[in-house]
């Protein structure tokens, strides 16, 4: 197995980590990547495999866990309740109950405030050059999970900050300031949705709250500490995650001249997920002496699952670093695979089917006026800026 090294806070590669990617995937399924003392996974084959494979987990085995550091228990304490990092039978149990509230009904029910809110936030538009990523990109999915919720929209920009703080704990190199951020966001969002969902229990609404509240199986309820992580995962995954899509997307339309509405547009924004997606690594564990395309992980092992670079496996997709809406249907990883497959992508999914092309019809004009800019906030990959200007 080839070692490789690359430091996730080099300039070039946060701005483009697919050249490394590229070399990477062409040493085998598998290399070592140094930086992070961690295999990786690379082809399609690969991560599609160890997602789907009951014997990988995202929870830390046993005999590697270690104390939380006190400074971090409040984190740790919501982190304990997410279904992101729990395995069966507690995952299956909150995915169960969670599905029952977040229905694809309900999603779908969203289709007109959608798209009426993009329509607002487009005619709210600066004239001049203006961040599309700011005006639009963020306001859009933080707002729609507010309403969701049935949280006073009012408080997005709390909403975001908490948001940014606490997915900070992702970062790579993160700092012990930006531990100390997330866990005061940890703690005032914990906060503000406990009042909240202690009103939803004595004067029930028609949001999602509320649905969490009354989500039940033979009997059995999601806990109040259940309802809060899975209000701030719902949050922190699906505003993070969305907001990096629609601006990567808006970049890669704005940059080729495709217009969103020249191909069916589910089929567009599966290329658009694939080319550029906004999560590039997710790890596992291993829970017992397995072997995947030639590599024997024993119990313990860690493998990082690069997303992006299983997208642009050639194998897979021909001219994979190409944009092809007419591309024939592939499955994309960009919202993961297997158990933990993102509960919140048919939202992402539709906010994107909905927003671009709204915003391309709305703003035919609309072109970059200077480079965009990714943010050093790997293993996520996102703008930190798209200066745009509509005329």
């Amino acid at each position: 197995m080839q070692h490789l090294d690359q430091s996730p806070k080099d300039t070039e590669f946060v701005q483009n980590p697919y050249p490394f990617y590229d070399r990477a995937r062409a040493s085998g399924p598998f290399f070592y990547w140094t930086d992070y003392a961690m295999v990786c996974a690379t082809s399609h084959t690969g991560v599609s495999a160890i997602l789907r494979d009951r014997r990988f987990g995202r929870e830390i085995p046993a005999p590697l866990q270690r104390p939380v550091p006190p400074h971090l228990a409040p984190f740790y304490a919501v982190e304990a309740h997410s279904m992101l990092e729990l395995e069966p039978p507690r995952h299956t149990r909150l995915r169960r109950l969670v599905l029952r509230a977040f229905t694809s009904r309900r999603i779908a029910a969203l289709t007109p405030e959608i798209t009426q809110l993009c329509h607002d936030l487009i005619d709210a538009v600066p004239t001049g050059p203006f961040d599309l990523l700011t005006t639009f990109a963020q306001r859009l999915p933080v707002t729609i999970i507010a309403r969701l919720l049935g949280v006073p929209e009012d408080r997005w920009r709390d909403l975001m900050v908490w948001s940014n703080a606490m997915v900070g704990m992702y970062v790579a190199a993160r700092t012990r300031a930006a531990e100390d951020a997330a866990v005061a966001a940890t703690i005032a969002f914990t906060t503000f949705l406990r009042a909240h969902i202690d009103a939803r229990r004595t004067a029930p609404a028609d949001d999602l709250i509320t649905h969490l509240i009354e989500a039940e199986e033979s009997g059995d309820r999601l806990t109040t500490d259940e309802m809060i992580s899975t209000c701030i995962l719902l949050l922190n995954a699906g505003h993070e995650a969305t907001v990096h899509a629609i601006g990567n997307a808006a970049k890669l339309l704005l940059q080729s001249g495709v217009r969103p509405d020249a191909h069916p547009i589910a089929a567009t924004v599966e290329e658009l997920l694939r080319l550029d997606p906004p999560l590039h690594m997710f790890t596992r564990y291993a829970y017992e002496p397995v072997e995947v395309l030639g590599h024997r992980f024993q119990p313990g092992d860690q493998v990082a699952l690069l997303l992006a670079s299983a997208n642009r496996d050639p194998d897979i997709f021909s001219d994979p670093a190409a944009l092809r809406p007419n591309r024939a249907p592939a499955q994309n990883l960009a919202f993961g695979g297997g158990l933990h497959f993102c509960v919140g992508a048919p939202l992402a999914r539709l906010e994107m089917e909905l927003a671009l092309p709204v915003l391309f019809n709305r703003l035919p004009n609309l072109r970059l006026t200077g480079q965009p800019a990714y943010a050093d906030t790997y293993h996520f990959h996102g703008l930190s800026h798209l200066m745009v200007r509509a005329d």
